[in-house]
């Protein structure tokens, strides 16, 4: 049996753990903590649910993973040490949350700042392929490595916790990228790298069965951030893998984490509320009040989350092409921001008028 054949069936078998997995994580994560995990608040704007839904979809995510990594190392014979501190860091911070452990939001950053920082630095975790000419220059500084490296990880992080709430509308994000990330590491035979990136592929698609149309699981804080990481740490090794290819295209596939954290940090300042606390006027938010004037609460949700990675994956498929073109890639990714204020002030003003 070839390589790719045992690779394959592994990731076949992979599948149906993980599926499981999920399944039973799923039945019984009600009884943990008596029921602390249960989102019984249907007050919140996206709460359409009305009966209590397990934020547990973090605890089948590190449980897939821990059993891929153990695998992957009987397979490879290499311990992924990144993968695992920086997914088991993160995991743990929003694992707390998720048990309703009260922490103050900074609090929460601060320990995730340290804990991030810690790894970057020691591991060490590094940019090596970037576009911006000053950059290079201090990027061969290592503290200013850690800390560039770190504000990317928050970024990420913290968008993929920002836009989760509506059914599917994080998980298929990360899909996206998670298969682009692939099909580019898999043209150019980084095969080993492929299988962790299909890995993670499996495990939100397993997610997404709980979870789309209608939610029987919810990924919670764990969830996301363990998988917003995982997904920031996948595209920093598929830039430096590929350096042929524009690190303005990564800029461009992480757009919407990225934009979305650092425009509403930015409106909220100019209208003298807190950076750290969540409002309703997100894009994510202002585009569902729409939605769900015309068709409802409950289809509002999920076609929420299907137009709005359509419309993400419309507008990063210019750059698909551009990638290998530091100039265009630059350009364009100037554009997708631009593009974003321009629907964020319509939405804005359709539903605040």
């Amino acid at each position: 049996m070839g390589t790719e054949s045992i690779e394959a069936s592994f990731l076949s078998i992979f599948a149906l753990i993980s599926f499981f997995i999920f399944l039973l994580v799923s039945k019984f994560a009600h009884k943990i903590k008596a029921g602390a995990l249960l989102d019984n608040d249907f007050s919140k704007p996206q709460a359409f649910h009305d009966t209590p839904v397990t934020r547990s979809g973090g605890i089948a995510a590190i449980i897939s993973l821990s059993i891929f990594f153990y695998i992957y190392y009987l397979l490879y014979s290499e311990v992924l040490y990144n993968y695992i501190f920086i997914s088991y860091s993160v995991f743990i911070v929003g694992f707390l949350d998720d048990l309703r452990i009260n922490i103050k939001p900074l609090n929460r950053l601060i320990i995730m700042l340290l804990l991030l920082f810690t790894f970057i630095y020691i591991l060490p975790i590094k940019i090596l392929n970037i576009d911006i000419p000053f950059l290079i220059y201090l990027m061969s500084n290592h503290m200013f490595s850690s800390i560039f490296v770190l504000l990317c990880f928050l970024f990420v992080i913290n968008g993929a916790n920002l836009i989760d709430g509506f059914n599917g509308l994080l998980t298929i994000n990360l899909i996206i990228i998670n298969i682009i990330l692939a099909y580019i590491n898999m043209s150019n035979e980084n095969l080993e790298f492929s299988i962790l990136i299909i890995s993670q592929i499996i495990i939100l698609l397993s997610f997404l069965l709980f979870n789309f149309p209608n939610a029987k699981i919810f990924l919670g804080d764990s969830g996301a951030y363990t998988m917003g990481a995982l997904a920031g740490l996948n595209t920093i090794i598929t830039n430096n893998l590929n350096p042929e290819i524009s690190s303005f295209f990564f800029c461009t596939l992480l757009f919407y984490l990225f934009f979305e954290v650092f425009f509403s940090f930015l409106r909220k300042l100019s209208q003298n509320k807190s950076p750290i606390y969540p409002d309703d006027n997100h894009l994510h938010m202002l585009s569902y009040y729409k939605i769900s004037d015309i068709y409802g609460k409950n289809k509002g949700n999920y076609l929420n989350s299907i137009i709005i990675n359509l419309f993400y994956f419309i507008l990063i498929t210019p750059g698909l092409y551009l990638m290998f073109d530091p100039q265009l890639s630059r350009y364009w990714f100037f554009i997708l921001l631009i593009i974003y204020l321009i629907i964020y002030s319509r939405l804005y003003s359709f539903t605040k008028n």
